[in-house]
């Protein structure tokens, strides 16, 4: 007997990017241009540093899960300056931090794919994923359907991260 259907429509964004040649623009070059609060929510930018940019993944693993990724439209690691290097690692502190005081996650994942063959679905501009992780997050739909259940819209997500974000910056 065969179960029912999950319908996930918004992957077909995702699955049709794939076969694309390399000629469209870089949605991390894009995003770090934003200039304006709606230009930002629509690419789900949640900050941007001096050097780096921040934002969801439009194509989460799980609730939470966040790029992070140089300005500079670079593949490689060694390529980054050392100021943009320093900037990479602070960003990513600062991620974590949102995470934790947001969502309340128990570990994480933080890992990069360099080049197309370790899984980087956009090569030619180096991003680090920041995922946030729970005891038992891994149930039958990802085991046995391969497909990812997210809980919560982005722009939810992205409408609660910049708040606590706020937040965290007021002094005191």
């Amino acid at each position: 007997m065969r179960g029912p259907n999950l319908f996930a429509p918004w992957r077909i964004e995702y699955i049709r990017s794939l076969e694309k040649t390399g000629e469209e623009r870089c949605f991390i070059c894009d995003a770090a241009a934003a200039q304006t609060p709606q230009q930002r929510k629509e690419r789900l930018v949640l900050w941007c540093s001096e050097h780096c940019v921040v934002m969801i993944n439009r194509f989460p693993y799980t609730n939470g899960h966040l790029l992070l990724a140089p300005k500079s439209h670079k593949a490689e690691l060694e390529e980054f300056t050392g100021a943009e290097q320093l900037d990479f690692h602070r960003q990513t502190t600062e991620a974590v931090r949102l995470l934790k005081r947001a969502m309340s996650p128990q570990g994480f994942n933080i890992g990069i794919n360099i080049g197309r063959c370790a899984g980087a679905g956009l090569p030619g501009h180096l991003h680090q994923h920041v995922v946030p992780r729970w005891s038992g997050d891994t149930n039958f739909m990802s085991v046995v359907g391969e497909i990812r259940v997210v809980p919560q819209a982005m722009s939810q997500l992205w409408d609660e991260l910049v708040k606590v974000r706020e937040e965290m910056e007021k002094p005191g």
